[in-house]
């Protein structure tokens, strides 16, 4: 990916620290974009930080002004931005029944509102990039892209995750709108759905044998997804392997979307 510079927020834990250390590994830059600050500044250390490699910045994406100075702290830094994982988001346990306005507020504001703020800034830079520098568009396909984090429940749903459902189908929307209307520029938008995948979220579930037993029910190829597996599809889109590709959501679930009925146990 050579001197590319890649946006990654939410990037100091989990899938999106997986999708920093990838995308670093191929050759970018990256720009760290997190609340959890000591977490963010160890992770731009290990990737070069002191080599000007890497960036953390301290983001809430539902703030505007935050978000305004995460790309100021990208130019300022780097000059430029080429690949943008929008990948910041948050649970709230609670169905139609008991979930709270707050609750759906944070979510949506995170989740959703977040997602489009920095997918909008980053964008626009994007543009004015490849209009200032007058690439070609066959050059700009292979250099840019916007990949969106969703789930597989952007399309499945869970009782007790109302918010987080409704964000995440929301984004499987917003990923074919954006790349709709990004497309005459060349710049591709895709999203990852990822399934049961091994962050702190599933954490609980591996000291619960039921919890387990009912996760491998539903997962054909019978085991979580470890984070590395979500930054390779990340590290894909992002790459000129897939330059004709746009618009689309790829689930990384482990068979889990092909199912309408659950795996015998031990099967």
């Amino acid at each position: 990916m050579g001197d590319r510079v890649a946006i990654i927020t939410g990037g100091a834990n989990g899938i999106g620290k997986a999708c920093a250390r990838r995308l670093s590994e191929d050759g970018c830059h990256v720009v760290i974009a997190d609340v959890d600050v000591s977490a963010g500044q160890a992770l731009a250390e290990e990737l070069g930080g002191d080599k000007g490699k890497a960036l953390f910045v301290s983001c809430n994406v539902a703030d505007r002004l935050a978000v305004n100075n995460l790309l100021s702290e990208t130019r300022s830094t780097f000059e430029r931005l080429d690949v943008l994982v929008n990948n910041a988001g948050i649970v709230a346990g609670g169905d139609i029944l008991t979930l709270s306005e707050s609750d759906f507020d944070k979510v949506i504001g995170v989740n959703l509102r977040g997602a489009f703020l920095v997918a909008r800034e980053a964008a626009r830079q994007m543009v004015d990039q490849i209009e200032e520098d007058g690439e070609r568009a066959e050059d700009v396909r292979r250099r840019y892209a916007i990949i969106n984090m969703s789930s597989v429940n952007g399309v499945m749903a869970i009782p007790d995750q109302l918010a987080y459902c409704a964000t995440k189908g929301a984004m499987n929307q917003m990923t074919k709108s954006m790349a709709l209307s990004l497309a005459k520029y060349g710049i591709r938008v895709n999203a990852i759905g990822p399934g049961s995948i091994n962050t702190d979220v599933l954490k609980a579930v591996n000291d619960n044998p039921e919890a387990m037993d009912k996760i491998m029910s539903r997962t054909p190829l019978q085991r979580i997804g470890d984070p590395d597996e979500v930054a390779s599809v990340a590290s894909f889109l992002a790459s000129r392997d897939a330059s004709y590709i746009t618009g689309t959501t790829i689930y990384a679930d482990g068979g889990r979307m092909a199912m309408n009925y659950t795996v015998p146990k031990g099967g």
